[in-house]
């Protein structure tokens, strides 16, 4: 691997357990008074974090590139909070920051090493000629 490639991944790996961890604290010890059961925003804040976590911690490029759609749920939620909620608006920078952090290395993460694993979608035109090929051999 890369070292531009490990930097990415630890980039997305230290931004995603970060996001974890802050999102657990600011949730259940930051703050005092809770409209939503414990249960509630274990499923909702914590679960779905928790889901390509192990696929991140293994480095698999396509956990990776999919993770940054859970994540951009965490980005609205953080710019929501920054712009309704003063009082806890300094918790959702800290949250920006983490998925900010994360996507860039998630999305840069998956790109360098699906390149260097030969995972990259064929363009249509090359697509074409190898059926054509395979067509064309198949009529002989």
């Amino acid at each position: 691997m890369a070292s531009d490639t490990r930097f990415f991944r630890y980039l997305a790996l230290i931004s995603h357990t970060g996001l974890i961890v802050w999102i657990t604290l600011w949730q259940f010890t930051f703050i005092k008074m809770h409209t939503y059961s414990p249960l509630f925003i274990a499923l909702f804040y914590i679960l779905p974090l928790l889901l390509p976590y192990w696929g991140v911690l293994k480095g698999k490029p396509y956990t990776h590139a999919w993770a940054n759609f859970i994540v951009l749920f965490y980005l609205i939620h953080g710019c929501t909070v920054v712009y309704a909620v003063p009082d806890e608006r300094w918790y959702a920078v800290i949250e920006i920051v983490l998925c900010t952090g994360m996507f860039i290395g998630c999305s840069a993460f998956a790109r360098k090493r699906g390149r260097e694993l030969g995972l990259g979608i064929k363009k249509l035109k090359d697509e074409m000629a190898e059926e054509k090929a395979r067509f064309e051999q198949g009529q002989q």
